[in-house]
């Protein structure tokens, strides 16, 4: 039975064809934390998108 092949050789593959594999975080606007995903606008303490429901540690 072959094994699953790992995240990082997916991660490699995306990378070569042109992806962005960089992790994401919050965009800043002004005193507001921006949602990259969205671009929804949230307090500096939001750690979830109320709007897509993102988040960093996605």
């Amino acid at each position: 039975m072959a094994s699953a092949p790992s995240d990082d050789m997916f991660d490699e593959f995306l990378s070569q064809r042109g992806h962005d594999m960089e992790a994401s975080s919050w965009e800043d606007s002004y005193n507001k934390k921006q949602c990259p995903e969205c671009g929804g606008l949230h307090d500096s303490g939001a750690v979830e998108c109320t709007i897509c429901g993102w988040s960093p540690a996605r």
